[in-house]
Parts: C-alpha cells; structure tokens; sequence
C-alpha cells in the first residue's frame, strides 16, 4: 500500500483526481484498488506544548523560572484534529510506501514530517518515504508531479530549518513575552505584552518612522531655474547644480539652504549667454517586470486597490485552492522553470478565455502584440528553488468574486508582460553653463510602450510633467540666458508606512540593519518572516492593538508606542532577525547545523531575560486591555477548510528524532 499525506484536504482531493482509477472515501481517506490511498493533515496537527507541560509550576508567570528551556522537546496534537491525526497513526502502519505532499516550502516540509515523526514510523520505513512536490493544482499539472517524485530524505535540511524556526520563536517569544508582561503589570499596564523576534521588529519599524514623522521639521531650501533660449526662440528650463564651494550652505542632501546665495546667482546668470557643455542620449529597452512573488502580488494589490496584506494571501490561497486559477501562492519566487515556457499559449489562452468570461479587460488588454517565442528573463532554472513565482493555470474561469478577480488580473498581467514588446524610450540629459555656474536639464521620451501600456496608473504617474519639453539640442550649442528664478521649497517628512511599503522594507530589510558585516552578507531574498508569515505578523499587530490603519497608512498605537520605546534596542531592530533567516537559510542549503541557531540563542536568553527584569515601562501605564489567556506564544498553525471537530488535546508527546545535523 502506498500512502500519500497531503498538507490539507484540498491538496488530497487533487491527487486522488490525478491517480489512475476512482477513489473510494473512507474515515480519512481516499482508497484506490490499486492499493493508493490519499490521506490529509488539517494544516499542522501537531503544536509545540505549552511551558507547564514540561513542568507544572511553568503556569504561574515568574521571573524566576525563566528562560525555559525544554531538555526533551514536546508537541501535542492541535484541538478538533484528533480523528484525523487517528486515520493517519492507522494507515501509516498498513503503509508500505509513504509519499510525502506538504506544500512545497519549508513550512510545508516539516508540516508533514513531524506528523511522520510523532507516529513513531520504523527508520526503513521513514528512509524509502519520497516527496511529492505539487505548485499546480490542476489535473495535468498533479498527473505530471506524480511522475517525478523525489526520496524524502533530499528535502529534510529544509525540514531541520522550519524545525530550528519553529523552536527559537517559541524559546524567544514565550521568554520574553513572560519577562515584559511581568514587568508591564508591575508599571500598571493591563494585558500580556506580546514579544516576537520578527512582529516586534515590524513594530519597531513602524514606531522609527512614526517617530521621524513627529519630530519633522520642515525647512526651506532654494532652487534656482534657468529660462534658456535657442536661436531658434526654443525654450526650455534647466536647474542650477550648485559647486563644491557652495557646500557650506548645502545639507546632506546637496539642497541649497540659503536664500541670499540662491538670490546672487539669479543676478548672475538672468540674460547672459549660455552653451550646451555636455549632451547625453541613451536609448533604453527596459524589459517587463517579472511574475510575481507573494510580496510583490501583496505590494501591487495593496497600491492598486488598497488589499490588506492577508486579504491578498487569503484571496490567492483561494484562487489556487478552490478555483485552480494560479500556481501555488506562497511563493518567494519571481522566476520560472524553463519547462513552463512551453505552456505559455496554453496559459495565455486560459487567461484571454477566463477574463473574456469575466467580463475583464483592464490592464491585461495587450493590443495583440504578445509574442509568445519571447522567451523573457522570467524563465531561468537557476533562480527557482522549491517553487517558482506565481503564474495563472491553464483553467479556464466563468465566475470570481470581485477580491479574487482583482488579484487574478494582477497575477495575469504580471505574467502577459512577459510576452509584451519592451518599453522603448530615449533618456536625454544636457548639461548648461552660464557664468561657469553648472545647469541641467533631462528628459525622457517614450518611443514604445510596449508592455507599459498593461500598466497605465504606473505610466501615467511616470510621465506627468509640467515643464516645456526639451528642443533638439548638441553640444557646443550657444544658448541665451533668459530671467531666472528663485523657487522656495520645503522639506517633506518620511510618508508614514502603507502595507505595501511595510512589506516592501519587510522583504528588504537589509536597508534598516545597523550592523555593518551583517548588512555585507545579506542576500536578496533575507528579510523579516517568509513570504507565507508577513501578512500574518502585520495583521497580527493590528490585533493586538499595537497597529492602528488610518487610510491606507499604518500607525503604531500609544501601546505599540511605549513597548518599542521601553525595550531594549536589540530587541526591536531587525539585526536579529535578519540573522535567523540567514542562518536559516544555510540550514535548509547544508552550510549551517541546527545548533548553529539554537545554541547562541539558548546562550543569550539568559542575558536578554534579566535586562527585562531590570525595566519598569512606565510609559504603559494605565493602557492595555484585562488580562486574559495568554497569546502570542505560538505561530497560528496552518489550517485548512474542512476541518473537522474531534477528538481532546493528547499528552503532550516527546519527539527526539526528527531533528537532523
């Protein structure tokens, strides 16, 4: 008997549609004549244990037993979930062959490989289970999986990374969330202060440019714009570039702070001869942006229709899930295999179909121009891991609501533009001088838009102009100087925070590190949570009244205000956490050992919970909510629809060998 455990029940249904044969459904399951039989979590089944579970005095909070550190590591089956976690103890052990079908991520990996664990399953047994790695719910695509299944065993550094992942947030948020509550209640604040190594950054980035915004001054600085004439009576305006003598009067920014400078050199340079000293033109072909990852989909949905970041989750979730519609969501991907590029009229037929049906054109209407030979820098083996970047099935769609249209087009578009001409433009910059004073001009002229034309808000923010466009010009050209101007500006305090850009500084974290060698090393792809977590840590903030909306910009809270001000600094900048996903990662590609995490982390714990012993956060006093159940302790598992009561919490149960080196 060969048994599949899918991640949920919605992945179960498409393998059994793609075996050979008609199902048969039992308690569980899905059985095959053939001796196949399909079997489901709900999510994740199991759940770390509770602190008292290791030792009964661990219910009562106190600073003297913390930091806990369990010695033998502990889960316990999730509530409602029994009778499934049952079904599978049950076929596990009439299994020959195990087929592993957790959603290809790291998550996703260990989701199933702890189930395996916890069931006690014999090591032949547990070396010979294979992968099955599915990004496409849709038959054909499920049918093709199922023909390249992989041993298991490749796959379990990415389990050993969401096993150290899931273990150092729950030693770091269940020690300090204990320490800061504790020393919350003492200063009077009523409610658990919830402390996570990636939701407290987030806050503190939230909080930093809150703080910014409050602190702004404005100041004027001082343009000066040239009126320039050809002899043919063209005009165009050039701006002044002031020279390193005037840097005295320049802030960090080279804007020039002084008015009466700015002054003398309109007197200076107002009708007197000018010339063309330096003339470039450059021609750009800029090619499409790529398909997209979850946090790019999130990004775009939220600037272009004002989409929470979970809203966007959600939505794709059911677009893969229910619908079919795209390939698997949760993708940190932006590149695809080049096998997928001969699908591409099959895809493009589905999509012209489906928004045909959906009464859709909006920004997906290509004006017949896809090329389907171009083959884009989208498709580049080398650049996908264990998924590749979000891209429309070749399912063929008559009815959407109105969110999951929404995101479907943006996922359509992404993936159209791939096939769409260049944007063609000239990019011209002219350097003036006028009384050995530097003055320049640029100016870019679209020759095609090409794929820009499936991007019209982007196209039209990107060209609107006031200023005369530039004449045909060359260098050595003589010019007049016509009266110049002072223009007063003012400087402009940082936007405060959207989803969109929150994620985007979430992605791209590097920018907000202060340590040095850590900056150096960060890949790309480092940032705080995963593409799967982000919208859950943003949402979560708001939840805990820590984050506030007001429009489509996010403010911290008075709380949220007074936690990041009383914590020590470490805790809320991203250093650390940056850190974790770098180790992480090295887990999950071989080049770091679970302890390479864990141990520094246990080591520090001690040090980190006795300086919130130390801190009296008066500033909370009086906030917060009644206390309650204590939460934040545990990432929310995954859970899928369908899932069914039963069953009581188990004993919690000590699992030793699914940890790998």
């Amino acid at each position: 008997m060969r048994l599949f455990i899918a991640e949920k029940p919605s992945l179960a249904r498409a393998i059994a549609d793609a075996l050979p044969g008609t199902g048969k459904k039992e308690a569980g399951c899905i059985r095959f004549a053939s001796g196949d039989v399909v079997s489901w979590c709900i999510g994740h089944l199991l759940e770390q244990a509770d602190p008292d579970a290791y030792d009964p005095a661990f219910k009562r909070w106190s600073h003297d037993h913390l930091p806990i550190i369990p010695k033998q590591w502990q889960w316990v089956p999730r509530k409602q979930v029994g009778a499934q976690l049952s079904a599978l103890r049950k076929l596990v052990k009439e299994a020959d062959q195990l087929v592993h079908a957790g959603d290809p991520d790291r998550e996703g990996q260990l989701l199933v490989d702890e189930v395996i664990a916890y069931l006690k399953v014999p090591a032949a047994k547990k070396a010979a289970t294979q992968r099955l790695l599915i990004a496409d719910l849709n038959q054909a695509a499920v049918e093709r999986s199922l023909r390249q299944l992989k041993p298991n065993a490749d796959f379990q550094p990415l389990s050993t990374s969401a096993l150290a992942r899931s273990r150092a947030d729950w030693l770091y948020g269940i020690n300090l969330t204990r320490a800061m509550t504790l020393q919350g209640k003492a200063a009077g604040y009523q409610g658990v202060l919830s402390i996570g190594r990636v939701q407290t950054p987030v806050l503190g980035l939230v909080v930093g440019r809150d703080d910014s915004i409050e602190a702004f001054v404005s100041k004027p600085f001082y343009e000066v714009i040239a009126l320039l004439e050809t002899e043919q009576g063209e005009r165009f305006h050039a701006k002044w570039v002031p020279s390193e003598a005037c840097e005295p009067w320049l802030d960090d920014q080279g804007r020039n702070l002084s008015q009466p400078l700015a002054q003398n050199v309109v007197q200076r340079v107002s009708f007197k001869p000018a010339s063309v000293t330096r003339l470039e033109q450059k021609t750009i072909n800029q090619p499409a942006p790529l398909p997209h990852s979850l946090s790019s989909l999130q990004m775009d949905a939220n600037r272009a229709f004002g989409m929470s970041a979970q809203q966007v989750l959600d939505t794709a979730q059911s677009l893969y899930e229910t619908h079919k519609a795209i390939t698997y969501p949760r993708s940190d991907s932006r590149h695809l295999p080049a096998e997928h590029f001969a699908e591409a009229a099959a895809v493009t037929k589905a999509i012209e179909t489906s928004l045909t049906n959906l009464n859709h054109s909006g920004f997906t209407d290509t004006g017949g121009r896809l090329n389907l030979k171009q083959k884009s820098k989208a498709w580049n083996d080398a650049k996908v891991g264990a998924h590749h970047a979000i891209i429309p099935t070749q399912r063929s769609l008559t009815r959407l609501n109105a969110d999951e249209l929404k995101v479907y087009s943006l996922v359509c578009r992404n993936y159209l533009a791939q096939f769409m001409p260049v944007w063609k433009k000239l990019d011209t910059k002219v350097d003036v001088t006028i009384e050995n004073g530097l003055f320049r001009a640029s100016q870019t002229d679209t020759h095609d838009l090409g794929w820009k034309a499936l991007f019209p808000s982007a196209r039209n923010t990107e060209e609107a102009t006031t200023a005369p466009p530039l004449p045909a010009l060359k260098e050595g050209q003589p010019l007049q100087s016509l009266q110049a101007e002072c223009m007063e500006k003012h400087t402009t305090p940082p936007k405060p925070f959207t989803e969109a850009t929150l994620l985007a500084a979430m992605t791209g974290i590097s920018r907000f590190v202060s340590d040095a060698s850590l900056k150096s090393i960060l890949k790309e792809t480092d940032g705080l949570g995963t593409e799967a977590t982000r919208a859950g840590i943003i949402e979560l903030l708001f939840k805990r009244d820590f984050l506030q909306r007001q429009g489509k910009n996010i403010h911290a809270t008075q709380a949220g205000k007074a936690l990041i001000h009383a914590l020590p600094e470490r805790i809320t900048q991203p250093d650390l956490t940056a850190r974790w996903e770098s180790v992480l990662g090295d887990i999950a590609s071989k080049k770091a050992r679970y302890d390479d995490l864990m141990k520094p982390l246990e080591q520090g714990l001690t040090e980190l919970c006795g300086q919130l012993r130390t801190l009296l956060p008066t500033g909370l006093a009086g906030l917060g909510r009644k206390p309650g159940k204590a939460f934040g302790r545990k990432r929310k598992p995954r859970q899928a629809t369908g899932a069914k009561k039963a069953g009581a919490r188990s004993k919690p149960k000590t699992v030793t060998n699914l940890r790998s080196h």
